[in-house]
């Protein structure tokens, strides 16, 4: 027998990162390796919310690819892909503003999405 039940994550987000989400131009979100992802794979769903608001937004997970640091993350999967709106600079100083130097060392996943 077969478990077709699609795993539903619920993931906060900013509501800058939220409207690229939505409007489908950013396709990589960026995590920590936190223990509560670590199963995370193809074919799950992620409900992002904007913390403190009902506005959601749900996507597919395509691929999850896990890194050593933010910086190669960033290099293999294209800042484009991650934030089309920063440079790279930009990104690696927003994203280790979210997330320092600690949880850094936990390891960076970047998961590929795509809007359903």
């Amino acid at each position: 027998m077969t478990d077709t039940t699609t795993r539903v994550r619920e993931l906060n987000l900013y509501r800058q990162y939220f409207d690229l989400v939505a409007a489908g131009t950013k396709t990589v979100e960026v995590r920590v390796k936190y223990p509560h992802l670590t199963d995370l794979a193809a074919g799950d769903t992620i409900r992002f919310r904007i913390k403190g608001t009902d506005e959601t937004c749900e996507v597919r997970v395509i691929r999850v690819t896990e890194y050593a640091d933010f910086e190669a993350l960033l290099d293999d999967e294209g800042p484009a892909n991650v934030n089309p709106t920063a440079t790279r600079d930009e990104q690696l100083a927003n994203i280790r503003a979210i997330y320092p130097p600690k949880k850094e060392a936990l390891g960076a996943l970047a998961i590929e999405i795509g809007l359903l």
